[in-house]
């Protein structure tokens, strides 16, 4: 009988039921559709179901929950640990292992079909486990699969007249679903996304006035951002469903291994503020315009500054991401000023434990942040970090600065 998860407590080890939801179809994220609904069938043997979870050293049994069509049967593998047992199924409850887990940590439970009799390898509705390597062990359970957003989140002074912030990214792993954000503010945010395996982007977003958080036909006329300019080839519109505003991107092939460059300005006008982003290319060594945007009820100068690596689709929530971000300047009472300390944050699953697979550091004059690929991880929420200071401002164009 499968039983939901329980606290796994000193001493004993309660069994742990993974929903067909919580696994990652590999080699191809898309290859089988992952069901909310209690099961998923496939028919592709280069296809399987892998489950992600941190066990401790001790034995641990799998049992698969799945339905065949009458009379069809099929042959299941199930591979943990460097171990690999094959079942002959035809429906309900299939025992495999038991498997030597030798040291704690995190591991893969990879099921994939070997022979089938009909058109497909049946239904698998969850897997369950037991076992002394349940012990302490860690598993999501929620329907979401993206790995947890890591930020890193700069101090500012209450009384300061930032009007621009200067920042850099080296993206080291480029997965799908990818968006690394290196310059947010309390009213946008700008950086690069990993779009599809053919598509990349730059995007710059500036949030609305008021509190509108999902449909931007309901803002105001007089909350809404206004677009004041944008690059060539840039694309702008509206955005909602994370609050509402203004969203602008260009289609460009960004490069891993590069270091990226950002720029984000703030022009106070009375009750309104413009803010513009300017991004560099890299392959013709020119500053350029991504658009800039006549913020109302604002009037304020930048503030609330961050950077963070997110991932935004599910389907490859067990890939790792990560990046250094580095070189961070903020221009003060027309001063630049380095920043070089920053505190380690994350979003709501990582907060709340879903996944533990996130973490963050410093390497010589960068921070780096990363999230998935069930790496174990040194730094938690709030962690304090100092990078080592560049000690050179930014070579920015006069003409970009307010």
């Amino acid at each position: 009988m499968f039983a939901l998860l329980l606290a796994a407590q000193s001493g004993f080890a309660a069994p742990v039921t993974l929903p067909i939801y919580t696994a990652y179809c590999e080699p191809e994220a898309s290859a089988i559709e992952i069901s909310e609904s209690g099961h998923s069938v496939w028919s592709d043997p280069k296809q399987s179901f892998n489950w992600y979870g941190k066990l401790s050293r001790g034995t641990l049994n799998v049992t698969v929950r799945a339905a065949i069509s009458g009379g069809e049967s099929a042959t299941y593998q199930m591979d943990v640990a460097g171990k690999a047992y094959r079942r002959d199924v035809t429906g309900g409850d299939v025992e495999f292992g038991p498997y030597q887990i030798r040291k704690d940590g995190f591991y893969r439970l990879r099921l994939s079909g070997r022979r089938k009799s009909g058109d497909n390898f049946g239904a698998v509705q969850a897997i369950s486990l037991t076992g002394t390597s349940l012990i302490n062990s860690h598993f999501n359970l929620k329907e979401r699969r993206n790995s947890a957003s890591v930020h890193l989140k700069y101090p500012t002074p209450a009384d300061g007249k930032i009007d621009a912030f200067y920042a850099e990214i080296k993206a080291d792993t480029d997965p799908v679903a990818t968006y690394y954000m290196a310059c947010g503010f309390q009213r946008g945010y700008f950086g690069i996304q990993v779009n599809s395996k053919t598509e990349r982007r730059v995007i710059f977003s500036i949030w609305d006035s008021g509190n509108e958080a999902v449909d931007r036909n309901k803002v105001a006329d007089d909350d809404r951002v206004r677009l004041v300019a944008k690059g060539d080839g840039v694309f702008s519109g509206d955005f909602g469903n994370e609050g509402t505003g203004g969203h602008s991107h260009l289609k460009y092939q960004w490069k891993t291994g590069d270091r990226h460059r950002f720029l984000v300005t703030a022009k106070p006008e009375g009750t309104h503020t413009t803010y513009a982003g300017y991004y560099y290319f890299n392959d013709r060594r020119a500053w350029g315009l991504i658009s800039s945007w006549r913020a109302p009820k604002d009037g304020r100068y930048l503030g609330g500054l961050y950077s963070f690596v997110e991932n935004f689709w599910g389907d490859n929530g067990q890939v790792l991401r990560q990046a250094k971000f580095g070189n961070q300047w903020v221009r003060d009472n027309g001063v630049w000023r380095e920043i070089t300390d920053a505190t380690f944050s994350c979003d709501a699953t990582g907060r709340a434990r879903d996944r533990i697979d996130f973490d963050s550091g410093t390497a010589g004059r960068d921070f780096w942040l990363s999230n998935g690929g069930f790496l174990m991880a040194k730094h938690v929420y709030g962690d304090p970090l100092v990078r080592k200071p560049v000690g050179k401002p930014p070579m920015v164009p006069p003409d970009l600065l307010p």
